[in-house]
């Protein structure tokens, strides 16, 4: 019985956080299972990040290593970067002509994205923000893929490609594309420190990388109970930050270091410590890896390449169907 395929990618805006970790732990998993492709999107880092380009080369070389820390294996994956294969922005070039506007205006997440990161001086009122959920499908179609591991707040994003791969599939009477199914992941979306989601443009994340002290500082910035003032007042651990790190960190522990938070047992000075311990036992292998990685550069670089190759040797099979369905 043939694999199924599975297309997923970051954007390479800054240093990865450990809400990342049960993603690349989900794609250590898949690469068993599935022909997996991997990619560093750094056209998608753009939409954002257009006025500070000049990290992105780097960002690309240290989530790589970032990768290949967390387990992922190029003689099980593909692995490469968006940019390096030309036909992802051909596809999307395609795309973009029978996309009707209305369906790109009313991804739940271009409103609100725009309004937080203008907060923050960010212009982000462009077409290739308000476009980037159709080159994020083109992404996906090129491969034809047929699952895709998202979290929830990304299904609307794949819906939309699931409604552009139809409508191609119905305009040109042919079945080019398969339509990707969500591969939804069984570990909930880690907070940040302040508990906003977990995001690099948000200054709140806790990086892959973090060595022991920055590890420390983080998690004694993470929000808790505000009406817990003193150590003996009992807390209510819903609304704490540090207790959704622990219901995934320190399961086995996770239920009493509740029961005694809302007794009034432990401070939250105490709870901070022991999470910090425990992040950096589980931190510390990973930055040991990342050096061995980052001592090689010439092993990323033929990673990358071939990478690229295998990459463009399966987009253009897709492109040449395409280019015949639509008849140019």
């Amino acid at each position: 019985m043939a694999k199924g395929t599975i297309l997923s990618g970051m954007r390479p805006t800054g240093r990865l956080h450990i809400g990342h970790l049960s993603v690349l732990e989900n794609w250590v998993r898949l690469q068993e299972e599935y022909k997996c492709y991997y990619t560093i999107v750094d056209w998608h880092a753009l939409t954002t990040a257009y006025q500070e380009s000049e990290s992105i080369k780097n960002n690309i070389r240290e989530m790589l290593v970032d990768w290949l820390a967390a387990g992922l294996d190029p003689e099980k994956s593909t692995i490469f970067v968006q940019s390096h294969v030309h036909q992802h922005a051909e596809l999307h070039l395609m795309l973009s002509m029978i996309t009707p506007l209305s369906w790109l205006e009313r991804v739940p997440t271009y409103k609100d994205q725009v309004q937080q990161l203008g907060k923050m001086g960010k212009d982000i009122n462009t077409y290739g923000f308000l476009g980037y959920p159709l080159l994020q499908a083109a992404d996906i179609l090129i491969y034809r893929a047929n699952a895709v591991p998202v979290g929830e707040d990304q299904l609307p994003h794949l819906e939309l490609c699931r409604e552009i791969a139809r409508r191609f599939n119905h305009l040109y009477d042919r079945e080019v594309f398969p339509e990707p199914q969500a591969m939804l992941s069984r570990v909930k979306l880690l907070p940040g420190v302040d508990g906003r989601k977990m995001s690099k443009s948000y200054l709140n994340i806790i990086s892959l990388a973090a060595e022991q002290d920055e590890i420390r500082k983080q998690v004694n910035a993470m929000v808790t109970d505000p009406k817990r003032i003193r150590k003996t007042d009992p807390g209510n651990p819903d609304v704490c930050v540090v207790d959704k790190y622990h219901s995934i960190y320190t399961s086995g522990e996770h239920e009493d270091i509740r029961q005694q938070c809302r007794k009034g047992a432990i401070g939250c000075v105490q709870c901070k410590k022991r999470l910090a311990e425990v992040l950096e036992e589980q931190q510390a292998p990973i930055r040991e890896r990342r050096n061995q990685y980052l001592n090689n550069p010439g092993y990323l670089d033929d990673i990358l390449a071939e990478g690229a190759k295998a990459a463009r040797e399966a987009a253009e099979e897709t492109m040449e169907l395409v280019r015949e369905a639509v008849g140019i």
